[in-house]
């Protein structure tokens, strides 16, 4: 599908951006990849590792950029929207501009690739946007609807979007695994709370997922990729055995456990064997065979969440993935 084409990303510096690019090219050889971000240094950077390859180009932007947008989509197949204001704290405490990146970066996207009449659009959400306790998730909440309500009014463009779920993603900036890393050998981790338990994904995993998703979807479906769950204390006790674990209490806007899929969802959730589908809640959609496809539907009040998972990561299986991606972990 995406062989030949002309794919954006947005925010395409991020963690997500610097795998996605270098497998799609690997695996679809597309005509061109165009890296949309604000920050010229993550740019400069990342150009290093493609230079020469005349298929990826860079274009300093800002989903908040309207006019910006509607040049950087030009000839555009294909996009990513990953752009986002992540950070919780940074959230909570710089709320109207998270509002401006989350939800009017999204409406300003939505727009401009129906204008520029892109084929199909796939936006990254997070666990945070289901059952949401804080502004971040809620914003996310409002831009996964965004996404899904854009279908109903592309018309005769025939610009499809869909959006994927996942949760914490192993090693990343700003995470927890390379955070334990680089503190182990003081001898004492913190530990938010004893309980605490979290989805573990790899960025490839992620990346499989949306390619999966803009070949299966038919528009407004939120998939949520099946992955293991890990408590807090095991993590920190692979990570650094002899390190004393000190509770130190959860932070502003941080759950106990990582919720993907919420009762409410159930209602109009689909099982496959490696991911969910939550279907939309308007038109015909949740009962649209061409949606459900294969699908199994879940039970009333099903929830997805880390501390109920079926799938747990072992300490052997965690470990073997540090082991093999330790130059990367806290670099991507």
């Amino acid at each position: 599908m995406l062989t030949n084409k002309t794919i954006l990303i947005t925010g395409g510096t991020g963690s997500f951006g610097n795998t996605f690019v270098p497998m799609t090219l690997a695996k679809y050889n597309p005509e061109k990849i165009i890296i949309l971000s604000r920050d010229e240094m993550k740019q400069w950077d990342m150009a290093k590792k493609f230079e020469g390859d005349p298929r990826v180009r860079f274009f300093i932007g800002d989903v908040r950029d309207r006019d910006r947008l509607y040049r950087a989509l030009d000839g555009v197949d294909y996009v990513v929207h990953a752009a986002a204001t992540k950070i919780v704290p940074t959230a909570e405490y710089n709320p109207f501009e998270c509002v401006k990146t989350n939800i009017n970066g999204a409406m300003n996207l939505i727009d401009a690739c129906i204008d520029k009449r892109v084929k199909r659009v796939v936006a990254l959400s997070t666990d945070k946007a289901s059952s949401p306790i804080n502004l971040y998730g809620a914003t996310k909440l409002a831009s996964d609807k965004l996404f899904v309500a854009g279908n109903s009014y592309s018309g005769s463009h025939k610009t499809r979007f869909s959006v994927v779920r996942y949760g914490n993603v192993m090693g990343s900036r700003g995470s927890v695994i390379p955070f334990f890393m680089s503190i182990k050998d003081k001898g004492v981790l913190p530990i938010t709370d004893a309980r605490m338990t979290r989805f573990m994904i790899s960025l490839e995993e992620a990346v499989h997922l949306v390619w999966h998703t803009f070949d299966d979807m038919e528009g407004g479906e939120i998939y949520v990729k099946k992955i293991p769950s890990m408590k807090v204390t095991d993590l920190a006790r692979v990570i650094a055995p002899e390190a004393k674990q000190e509770t130190v209490g959860i932070r502003p806007g941080e759950k106990l456990h990582e919720q993907m899929i919420s009762a409410e969802d159930s209602l109009y959730t689909y099982e496959y064997p490696e991911h969910f589908k939550i279907l939309p809640n308007v038109n015909d959609w949740a009962t649209s065979q061409v949606r459900i496809k294969d699908g199994i539907k879940v039970p009333e009040g099903f929830v997805y969440s880390s501390d109920n998972n079926p799938e747990w990561m072992s300490d052997a299986q965690l470990q073997n993935w540090i082991d093999i991606n330790r130059e990367k972990i806290g670099n991507i």
